[in-house]
């Protein structure tokens, strides 16, 4: 799983179309608003496919810690396939995605988690500090800087 997390003042989306993902889930709110939290755009990929759950659960682990660290109690988790692997089968990434949510939901966080299968407009504001921006592959077996 790869892993790009904001530190965003605000991050708000619009549905737009469909993506050309043969999974598409229905969309409850076209729009969603988050305001101060961390936005992690997260790209879930073949390799983790034969262990999905330690791979959720390696991902909310970095996620809360980084959130612990900034201070933050709310997340979008947003499926974004573009970062540079290769997909997982989209079953696949929508169990790790709500898994990562589930975990972070349960350690007390306020979290969304966008619709999969769907292009989405953009509205962000980033922040502007060393940790406003970070870059994460996660495995089964641990996880590691991007940069």
């Amino acid at each position: 799983m790869r892993l790009l997390i904001f530190h965003v003042d605000r991050f708000a989306y619009t549905v737009t179309e469909p993506s050309r993902s043969p999974l598409r889930e229905p969309v409850v709110s076209p729009h969603y608003v988050l305001e101060e939290g961390l936005l992690a755009l997260a790209s879930v990929e073949r390799t983790d496919a034969p262990a999905p759950e330690r791979v959720a659960e390696r991902a909310a682990d970095e996620l809360l810690g980084l959130a612990r660290q900034l201070g933050v109690e709310r997340a979008v988790v947003h499926p974004f396939a573009h970062l540079f692997g290769e997909p997982a089968p989209p079953r696949v990434a929508l169990a790790v995605l709500d898994a990562v949510a589930a975990r972070l939901a349960q350690a007390g966080m306020t979290v969304h988690r966008s619709p999969f299968g769907w292009f989405t407009r953009w509205d962000l504001q980033a922040k502007g500090h060393p940790l406003s921006r970070v870059g994460r592959i996660i495995s089964a077996n641990g996880a590691q800087d991007a940069s």
